[in-house]
């Protein structure tokens, strides 16, 4: 199986389009544009935090399912990475290199937001 989790703060932050004017919107949209993509993935998890959390309900729709971090997404990618890579390839969408590291170091691979851009 495999797994793609992104990092919708790190992804919706790398397009000035006044993404943090409606940071609930944001996740909104990017939800929307992962449900209809084609990517070469089994499972899509949309890790939100903070004020995105309002976008997205918790849970599963289709091949996306949304994860709400309790506090800073970080932890929460790290902790979805661990599992997933247990049971197939795994590949974190994040820019932010501390993270890209710690997945690293759980066996995930990453790629860059400008990637995921690009699919979608």
């Amino acid at each position: 199986m495999s797994t793609l989790i992104v990092d919708a703060a790190n992804v919706v932050g790398s397009r000035p389009d006044g993404w943090w004017k409606d940071r609930a919107g944001a996740a909104r949209r990017l939800h929307e544009q992962l449900l209809v993509a084609d990517l070469p993935y089994d499972d899509v998890v949309l890790v939100l935090e903070g004020q995105a959390k309002g976008g997205v309900k918790a849970g599963r729709d289709g091949h996306v399912r949304t994860v709400h971090a309790p506090g800073e997404g970080d932890a929460t990618i790290l902790e979805q990475a661990q599992g997933a890579a247990a049971s197939g390839r795994t590949v974190v969408v994040t820019a932010d290199r501390m993270l890209q590291a710690r997945v690293g170091g759980v066996g995930a691979q990453t790629l860059s937001p400008g990637w995921l851009l690009e699919q979608l």
